[in-house]
């Protein structure tokens, strides 16, 4: 009987069995579904400037606050709706974020509407081919990169908020726009 060999995981998702669970599952997989970029753009937005894994445990709490990710129910969110998501425990209760969450889903929609989907306008950033990139070490990733210095720029121009460059190039990442498993991950070769 052949010994269980672990899995080689880019380093950042850790021993944390949720963290480990999204990393194999969810991020760099190709998002072409523009109710799930809704989903992953909402939450990198609330994930600026902390870290992913606290998003990540309160998704299901975001899922709840901001009605499934649909982006139509999300923009059309009244103020007590979202005056009433501030006093949830459950998500990260920034004003600026919740507020953000409404106009960035009407932007989204507006985008969509000009682009046939936004999943289309975002992947022609990249010809509708993931860009590989070929990093032996988590160290070596990016924070930002031309790319997301472009879409960040051209995202704010069309009224989104909380999408600087770091932000985007987080979202890019996590949907699969850009391959940043590590050379020897085990999901590098496998999208």
């Amino acid at each position: 009987m052949a010994a269980n060999i672990p899995l080689t995981r880019c380093a950042w998702c850790g021993q944390d069995a949720l963290y480990q669970a999204y990393h194999d599952t969810e991020w760099g997989v190709p998002v072409r579904d523009d109710h799930k970029m809704f989903e992953m753009l909402l939450l990198e937005t609330f994930q600026a400037g902390l870290s992913w894994i606290t998003v990540l445990r309160k998704r299901e709490n975001f899922r709840r606050v901001f009605l499934d990710f649909v982006p139509e129910k999300v923009a059309a969110m009244p103020d007590d709706a979202l005056e009433a998501a501030l006093t949830d425990p459950g998500i990260i209760r920034n004003r600026l974020k919740v507020y953000a969450a409404r106009s960035n889903a009407q932007a989204f929609l507006q985008v969509a509407q000009t682009h046939g989907s936004f999943c289309h306008y975002l992947w022609s950033y990249v010809d509708h081919t993931p860009v590989k990139n070929a990093w032996r070490s988590t160290s070596e990733l990016p924070a930002r990169t031309d790319l997301s210095d472009r879409i960040s720029k051209d995202l704010k121009k069309q009224g989104f908020k909380f999408v600087g460059s770091t932000v985007v190039y987080a979202h890019l990442q996590a949907a699969g726009l850009v391959n940043d498993h590590i050379t020897d991950c085990f999901r590098y070769n496998s999208l």
